[in-house]
């Protein structure tokens, strides 16, 4: 047992018993020690990213230019990144430890804590463990809580998906802080793109956590409807309740604002509906949670579900992870362009989200002599900036664009505009997935790979990281298509790909170099598939298959999953505490047959329904109907298992 543990959880303790003074300030993060890793071979990196050009160090040492001609062509003035071992070690703090301040909005506008689920009980369930590391921290609720049809009982351990490495006393992906008064809890990247294998109980870093609890542990919080904009929400109007909630709009009338109570509920009911491992990354008021992506990340461009980030360094990886703390972690950072977006008044949008803040220094009462932006102008924690995040606008704020699909960026002061972003785009470059627990021989691997060909699965998922990085219309391969028109509304505010010269400052100076970003070369059919715009019906990604044995359940939905026993279905499996097993599910996805009852059971489910989770599309089959025998069936995913590097 790790007595540096035990002694921050002390600490930790304490600091919620007021043992400490109150303008002291302490953070703690877990960042896993090597012998903590379950084992990979990394993918080699050091070189220089421009604009996704990759050029290796040594190539970039052979150039037979001038000294002056590569001073130009590696400068930031040409969008060039240098990635050495500082970057990469950045990048993998960053990945582990940054929240970019995320732990106000969750803890003191959300009050993630401040409900059933505290940070109390979550310290005495890790202490529980006594350094045996777990896949699913299971945690007592401090109060009772009606969410949906479904009342949760004070003392009932609740399955939260947190990660705890063995060892460790301090969770994956959740940072602590304490400051002025206040212990707060923040989310870094690791939470959802790191996970313990079940078996050693090590981290595996890149594999999604495909069982966090994600939707449920917000549902707890006191104020999930900061967060409304993921949840089905037609409009803000069906929740008005009285017309005392009157405020000032932007346009100097009087609007009303929703019901705290009536809005939480349904917020509540929708993340609550969010299979495990999967989450809701959209801002289009409909309840599409997606699964977790992994972050084996290298050549698998364009990124996100959708192949929205293709677009500026390591080929949209920097747009794809800024997408996380831009958007998903901070809804006040979508305040001045949430009336295009969502058709709500920027002071109504604010209003709602603050008038029921865990932290009365937060918390909007509703007034006609006190706009909610002036309100929030006079205790903003980050002024200057929008929402609470660390966050910088980009040249072309407040409009999006291809390398800012959030309109802002972010990077905290002290380090260079977008580096962090950056620096964890290389890092995960790097990550390779370890081999499954049971690793098929030379002869089972070939002979799965020339059934895969025969099969014709390599005219998408081709070359070395098997996708040929093309983004399918929704209608072809005729997966739920609610997803896809997710990011539509975007069009209204598309601006120019412009940002910050890699070398800029934060803050960011006056008169400091703007780049256009290069996006000649990418196709335009593809980017309209990518964003729905126009016509659009909107396209998935055709995603990587390496990696696949740690990634289960399947499709973008994760509605392909199948138990130990043959128990289909998420509303079989997940819903029911019961882990997918990686070789029954994906002998799901190629099986017609076995895919019936897996789209037949999650159909059954109106939890399921509700958020848009079927299993269904990507009817490409390997099974007895198109003339392959189960023993081929069989080989093919020991192809697939196999494959656990470019």
């Amino acid at each position: 047992m790790r007595k540096r543990y035990v002694a921050i959880i002390v600490v930790l303790l304490l600091l919620i018993g007021g043992g400490v003074l109150y303008h002291s300030n302490f953070e703690y993060a877990l960042l896993p020690e090597e012998n903590d890793i379950k084992q990979y071979k990394a993918n080699e990196q050091k070189g220089f990213d421009i604009w996704g050009k990759w050029i290796s160090q040594h190539e970039s040492n052979t150039q037979k230019s001038s000294t002056n001609e590569k001073k130009t062509l590696f400068s930031p003035e040409q969008g060039a990144i240098p990635i050495d071992e500082r970057l990469l070690k950045l990048g993998r703090e960053v990945f582990y430890k940054e929240t970019f301040g995320n732990e106000v909005f969750l803890t003191d506008i959300m009050g993630i804590i401040d409900g059933p689920l505290t940070i109390g009980n979550m310290a005495k369930a890790i202490l529980d463990l006594k350094g045996k590391g777990t896949t699913n921290l299971k945690v007592e609720l401090a109060e009772d809580i009606t969410i949906g049809d479904r009342t949760y009982k004070k003392g009932e351990k609740i399955d939260t998906g947190i990660d705890v490495p063995k060892g460790a006393y301090s969770p994956l992906g959740m940072p602590v802080v304490w400051n002025d008064g206040k212990i707060r809890i923040g989310i870094s990247c690791a939470a959802c793109h790191a996970t313990v294998d079940p078996h050693t109980k090590k981290v595996i870093e890149g594999a999604p956590n495909n069982d966090l609890n994600a939707g449920l542990l917000m549902a707890l919080a006191t104020n999930s409807s900061a967060y409304f904009t993921h949840a089905h929400i037609e409009g803000l109007q069906k929740y008005i309740r009285s017309l005392d909630r009157k405020v000032i709009d932007s346009k100097g009338k009087e609007a009303i604002l929703p019901d705290p109570e009536a809005l939480e509920k349904e917020v509540d009911r929708i993340f609550a509906s969010w299979p495990r491992g999967n989450f809701d990354s959209t801002i289009d008021m409909k309840a599409n949670p997606s699964q977790i992506p992994d972050s084996f990340t290298l050549g698998d461009h364009p990124y996100g579900w959708s192949g929205f980030a293709a677009a500026g360094s390591f080929n949209g990886l920097t747009v794809f992870s800024n997408n996380v703390h831009a958007q998903n972690a901070d809804s006040l950072a979508q305040s001045e362009i949430s009336e295009p977006l969502f058709g709500i008044d920027e002071e109504v949008y604010l209003g709602t989200i603050l008038q029921n803040a865990a932290n009365p220094k937060l918390r909007y009462k509703p007034t006609t002599e006190r706009k909610p932006s002036e309100f929030f102008q006079s205790v903003d924690p980050t002024p200057g900036v929008v929402g609470v995040n660390q966050l910088v606008a980009p040249p072309q704020f407040p409009k999006v664009s291809l390398v800012a699909p959030d309109g802002l960026i972010v990077s905290e002061k002290g380090f260079r505009f977008n580096e962090q972003n950056n620096a964890v785009a290389a890092w995960q470059n790097t990550l390779n997935p370890p081999d499954p627990k049971k690793r098929p021989t030379a002869e089972q691997i070939e002979r799965g790979r020339e059934v895969f060909v025969k099969a014709g699965c390599v005219s998408c998922h081709a070359g070395a990281h098997l996708t040929n990085h093309r983004v399918v219309s929704s209608q072809f391969i005729g997966t739920e298509p609610s997803r896809a028109q997710a990011l539509k509304k975007t069009e209204k505010v598309f601006g120019e790909a412009v940002l910050y010269a890699p070398d800029t400052p934060v803050p960011i100076p006056k008169n400091a170099k703007v780049l256009k970003v290069p996006t000649d070369h990418l196709d335009k059919e593809q980017i309209r598939l990518a964003f729905a715009h126009g016509n659009s019906p909107g396209g998935y990604k055709v995603p990587s298959l390496i990696g696949l044995y740690w990634t289960a359940p399947y499709l973008h939905d994760g509605g392909v999953a199948v138990g130990r026993n043959g128990e289909p279905g998420i509303s079989g499996t997940v819903l029911k505490g019961i882990v997918p097993d990686p070789r029954n599910s994906l002998r799901a996805l190629m099986d017609r047959k076995l895919r019936e009852q897996v789209i037949n059971a999650n159909k059954s489910s109106k939890q399921l329904q509700d958020v848009h989770v079927s299993g269904e599309g990507h009817r490409y089959w390997i099974d007895e109907a198109s003339g392959f025998t189960k023993e081929e069936q069989e080989a093919v995913i020991d192809y697939l298992f196999s494959v656990t590097s470019p």
